[in-house]
């Protein structure tokens, strides 16, 4: 055990995290999310939810601030205007972890899994609620 350190970050995804670079991707997502036939590198969070893997990852990752949005979010299929409940809840995490309003991408469901197979690796957490989907592009910290 480290000391201030998330417990959810393992000694993996702590790896995973310090060896990317600024402008790479990570992606966080939920139960349902083909992750293990998608990933280059796969994180397992089973035990935790969406918000609780992504503030883990936010807690020692800057986000890119030379981009207009370093987030992006999956849309809902049917209702792509809508944001769930548990997208808005990493939104807030997001905002709070980096002190300032960060703009975020929506994407579309088949788009969102292309740029998540092309993405540094894919933290799959045991979120069960549907549209857990997010990516987070690493920044530099100052």
């Amino acid at each position: 055990m480290l000391k201030g350190i998330d417990p959810l970050l393992s000694p993996e995804l702590l790896h995973t995290l310090a060896a990317m670079g600024h402008g790479d991707e990570i992606v966080v997502v939920d139960c349902h999310f083909p992750a293990v036939s998608s990933a280059r590198r796969l994180i397992r969070l089973d035990g935790a939810d969406l918000p609780s893997g992504a503030r883990a990852v936010l807690s020692v990752m800057p986000l890119d601030d030379f981009v207009d949005q370093p987030v992006a979010a999956m849309q809902m299929v049917d209702t792509p205007e809508i944001i769930p409940a548990v997208q808005q809840e990493v939104f807030d995490l997001v905002r709070e972890a980096e002190g300032r309003e960060v703009g975020v991408e929506r994407v579309e469901r088949f788009a969102f899994y292309a740029r998540a197979r092309e993405a540094f690796g894919i933290v799959v957490t045991g979120e069960n609620r549907p549209y857990g989907c997010v990516i987070f592009k690493k920044g530099i910290v100052r």
